[in-house]
């Protein structure tokens, strides 16, 4: 999910707001992150001590008051009041409204106001990816790769903007013209998830502004800092246009504002990221009403590598897919197949590469492993190493939590587990990596479809005829399927989704607009005659 050029990533480290010693004065610990002088660079993005997290042209917000943490310290940054469901309810008002006058634009000039936004986000890149990396936890690098996304998404959608439509196909009849029409389905409801809080918006919200729809987005609790200042960027963009700021409206809350979202039929479509189990509880409340859903959920992605595998590809792909953002991407890789001729050789290399990972605050440039996001989420991490102990499993690299501050845990190598152990099929959101050898390429082809989800995957040989196999229909049952390559690291020119319980949306790039538009067949007469499809005759 994350691309960033090299030079990027050097001019990032180089340039971090966070940069400075990790230690404070005791007279700061019990006070806001944003109060404290090395955190100042917050208020460039309009953030302050207590936000308001409801954005539907004015800003405002009558719901709970909630406190986000830093994930490296588990200090206090700033204070959201998120929504009521009053705040809701007046916020889709406004959007619609703001349909009407959004829809009328030329599909080009709307690309234009998207363009704009990608300017501003780039303008804004270092240090709202450095919030990213204070309040989601993520490498500094990361973070800004991250707005980058958002960024590409939206030079892409501006393109994208001028080339959207349906063909002319040719009709049986003389005189008759039959075309697609793709008209905005209107308004576009996201949830997000806390480990992409700025890239899965900035997918969904560029494309869906170019097909003419309004956004409404409600990102994780949180990282509700993060829904705030990205909002307040694109919303000076919309100001300066003389547009309706409900365009892109927010509504930060918790499940009440995410089931009224799902429920209310006045959102026509609904994307959301986010974990099987409560994509699931989505998908049945919107299909419930009939409505459009665009689901993106959980992956228990897998790499193979085979007997001809180059193992310099192999090492740092397999280190980068597990232990990237923590082990919390939805395209982390958590299985490693290994053929049994090179098994031991490819788990000590592993070894050695993860005792070179720098682990350390996120941003600081020269660290590579940061915190989990939550506490939880420790916690979660210790109950999986557990369960895979008692089903057998070894662990040979890692398996504890950190003794410093804040939600850090070791990355985890685990061997000897079967390739149906039941935690192997549960996708748990930590640097965990479970290694299996196998025998033939059959098996282990079964073995990466054999679990309920279906996001990504990826083998390693040079066998021409394998990797085709592995594309092909009795290949990879995933929507993303690599080769060579890692299992995270998807690029936005392609749609990215996943099969089973991933969900099966699209989104980004490819034809993953036509999730955003409904589709029309017009037939047009005009001829003086009136015949009938099929030759029928009714006289």
């Amino acid at each position: 999910m994350w691309r960033l050029p090299r030079a990027l990533c050097v001019h990032a480290a180089k340039t971090s707001k966070l940069s400075g010693p990790w230690s404070r004065p005791a007279a700061f610990m019990s006070t806001l992150l944003i109060n404290q002088p090395q955190y100042a660079w917050l208020k460039e993005l309009g953030l302050r001590e207590e936000n308001e997290g409801v954005y539907n042209g004015s800003w405002g917000g009558r719901g709970e008051v909630i406190t986000t943490y830093c994930p490296a310290n588990n200090e206090p940054i700033a204070r959201v009041r998120q929504a009521s469901v009053a705040d809701y309810e007046e916020t889709v008002k406004k959007a619609r409204e703001a349909w009407k006058i959004w829809a009328d634009i030329p599909a080009p000039k709307r690309g234009e106001i998207v363009r704009q936004i990608g300017d501003a986000l780039r303008e804004k890149i270092q240090v709202l990816g450095s919030l990213v990396s204070l309040e989601m936890g993520k490498i500094l690098v990361e973070g800004v790769g991250e707005v980058q996304e958002y960024v590409d998404i939206c030079d892409y959608a501006v393109g994208l903007s001028r080339m959207i439509g349906g063909p002319i196909l040719p009709s049986e009849r003389s005189g008759h013209a039959l075309i697609e029409q793709w008209n905005p389905v209107g308004l576009v409801g996201i949830i997000t998830a806390f480990n992409f809080p700025v890239a899965v918006y900035g997918w969904n919200n560029a494309i869906a502004m170019i097909c003419g729809n309004v956004c409404l987005w409600k990102g994780a609790p949180t990282t509700s800092l993060i829904s705030v200042a990205v909002t307040k960027i694109i919303a000076k963009v919309l100001e300066d246009n003389k547009l309706p700021g409900a365009i892109c409206s927010l509504t930060c809350g918790g499940a009440d504002i995410g089931t009224a979202m799902a429920k209310d039929e006045r959102v026509n479509l609904l994307s959301f990221t986010g974990s099987t189990q409560v994509g699931k509880q989505v998908g049945l409340m919107v299909q419930e009403r009939f409505g459009r859903s665009l689901l993106e959920l959980g992956g228990n992605n897998a790499i193979i590598a085979f007997e001809d595998a180059d193992l310099s590809l192999v090492v740092p792909s397999a280190l980068f897919a597990a232990v990237g953002t923590a082990g919390q991407r939805c395209t982390t890789a958590r299985r490693l197949f290994i053929h049994e001729s090179i098994h031991d050789e490819v788990v000590n290399r592993l070894k050695k590469a993860y005792a070179q990972i720098r682990v350390g605050n996120p941003w600081d440039p020269n660290v590579l492993y940061g915190p989990l996001h939550t506490k939880q989420a420790v916690s979660m991490f210790l109950g999986a190493v557990e369960e895979a102990k008692k089903e057998g499993g070894t662990v040979v690299y890692g398996g504890k939590v950190m003794d410093r501050p804040g939600n850090y845990v070791e990355p985890t190598i685990v061997t000897g587990l079967g390739h149906d152990a039941s935690i192997a099929h549960t996708e748990t959101f930590a640097p965990i990596l479970y290694v299996f050898k196998f025998k033939n390429e059959e098996e282990v082809f079964a073995w990466n479809n054999e679990v309920k989800q279906g996001l990504s995957s990826s083998i390693f040989t040079k066998d021409l005829g394998r990797i085709f196999r592995w594309l092909g229909p009795k290949g990879s049952d995933c929507g993303i399927v690599n080769v060579n390559i890692p299992t995270s690291g998807a690029e936005i020119g392609g749609a990215f989704g996943g099969e089973k319980h991933t969900g099966g949306g699209r989104e980004s790039g490819s034809d993953a607009w036509k999730q955003y538009m409904r589709r029309s067949t017009c037939t047009i007469n005009y001829s003086k005659d009136l015949p009938l499809a099929q030759g029928i005759k009714f006289q």
